[in-house]
C-alpha cells in the first residue's frame, strides 16, 4: 500500500485518453505490467485515466483477475452471466451439456455482457443441469471471444461512460474442454462473491482518477479545501485495500464497505471541492458519468443490510 501511495502521491498522471478504451488498455496493461496486487492496478487506471470509463474498467478488469488469479493481465476478460429474466441463479438458461470425454458444448444467450465488445477473453456462466432440489448447478467457462460459435453484438450506449461497450453475447454450440472450466460451484465461488469484489475495485480506480483530478490543486495551492479531498481518498484507499485483501463474503467487510460508500459522496460529486479547480470539459464528464459509481447501489444495500442481521445472529 506504501508503494500505491507514492505513486499517487509523487507521480504525475498520464491523463490517458479512453475515447477508445482498447488503446487505454494497451497502455494501461503496460503500464502495471510488474504491480501483482489487482487492487493497485485497479486504482492505478483511474488514477491514469482521462474519465470514469477508463477507471470503472480498469477496476472491473482487476476485480475479475481477483476472483481468477490465473486470468491474464493484458487481455480484457468479461463475465457474462445476465439473462434475459436477470442474473439469479435460477435465471441462468445458458446451456453446458458434455460431449464426449471431457469436452463441453455451451449454447445460450448473455443479455448484458459489461464492456463485452472490446473483450479478448470471456467468463461465461451456465447450468450444467439441476440438482436434486431442482437448482441450478452453475459452472463458469473460459471461452475466447473470438471462438467458433461465439457472436458478440454492440448494445446502444449508456447515457453514462458510453466508452464502455457493451454487449449481447450469443453462444452456438461453443466447444469447452475440462481444462476451460473453474473449479467449484460457478455461484459461490465466483458468480456471488464477485459483487463484492467489484464494489471494492471499481470504487478504489474511481477514487485513483478523484485523487488525480484534485491532486494538482491541492499541490499549488497548499490551503486548498483539495488537500483535505487528497488525504481523505488516500484513507479511502487503505481501507479498500485491506477490504480488498480480505474473504468477500464476511459480515464486516460488508458493513465497513456500506460505511466507504456512505463518504464518497463528498468526493463523487461534480460540482464538490476535488472538482474545483478541474476543467470544464472534465467536469462535464464527469456529471455525465457519476452515475457509475451507483450501479447496483440497490443490491449492494441489501448485502449491507444482510450482513447486519448475519451480524445480529451470529452475537
Amino acid at each position: 500500500m506504501t508503494a500505491l501511495l507514492r505513486a499517487l502521491l509523487h507521480d504525475a498522471p498520464a491523463g490517458e485518453s479512453c475515447a477508445d478504451l482498447g488503446v487505454f488498455w494497451a497502455a494501461h496493461a503496460a503500464r502495471t505490467a510488474a504491480i501483482a496486487a489487482p487492487f493497485d492496478r485497479a486504482v492505478l487506471g483511474g488514477f491514469h485515466a482521462d474519465r470514469a470509463a477508463g477507471a470503472f474498467a480498469a477496476g472491473y478488469v482487476a476485480a475479475l483477475q481477483a476472483l481468477v488469479p490465473a486470468l491474464p493481465r493484458d487481455r480484457v476478460v468479461c463475465l457474462c452471466a445476465t439473462e434475459e429474466g436477470g442474473v439469479h441463479p435460477r435465471a441462468i438458461a445458458t446451456a453446458l451439456r458434455a460431449d464426449g470425454e471431457g469436452r463441453y458444448r455451451l449454447t445460450g444467450r448473455k443479455q448484458f455482457v459489461t464492456g463485452g465488445m472490446d473483450a479478448a477473453e470471456l467468463l461465461v456462466v451456465a447450468s450444467a443441469g439441476t440438482d436434486a432440489g431442482g437448482r441450478n448447478r452453475l459452472r463458469v467457462a473460459r471461452v475466447a471471444a473470438g471462438a467458433a460459435g461465439v457472436a458478440l453484438e454492440a448494445r446502444e450506449p449508456a447515457p453514462f461512460a458510453p466508452e464502455l461497450r457493451h454487449a449481447i453475447v450469443r453462444l452456438e454450440e461453443v466447444l469447452v474442454a475440462e481444462d476451460d472450466l473453474l473449479p467449484g460451484d460457478g455461484y459461490e465461488g465466483y458468480l456471488k462473491p464477485f459483487r463484492t469484489i467489484e464494489d471494492l475495485h471499481v470504487l478504489g480506480a474511481l477514487a485513483g482518477h478523484v485523487l488525480a483530478v484534485a491532486r494538482p490543486r491541492a499541490d499549488a495551492e497548499p490551503e486548498a479545501g483539495a488537500r483535505a479531498v487528497v488525504e481523505e481518498l488516500c484513507a479511502v484507499l487503505v481501507a479498500l485495500g485491506a477490504l480488498a485483501a480480505a474473504p468477500a463474503g464476511a459480515a464486516e467487510v460488508h458493513v465497513a464497505l456500506a460505511g466507504v460508500f456512505a463518504r464518497a459522496g463528498a468526493w463523487l460529486d461534480p460540482e464538490g471541492e476535488a472538482w474545483t479547480g478541474a476543467s470544464a470539459a472534465a467536469r462535464a464528464r464527469w456529471r455525465r458519468d457519476a452515475p457509475l459509481a451507483e450501479v447496483a447501489g440497490s443490491a449492494r444495500r441489501q448485502r449491507a443490510a444482510a450482513a447486519w442481521r448475519r451480524l445480529g445472529e451470529a452475537r
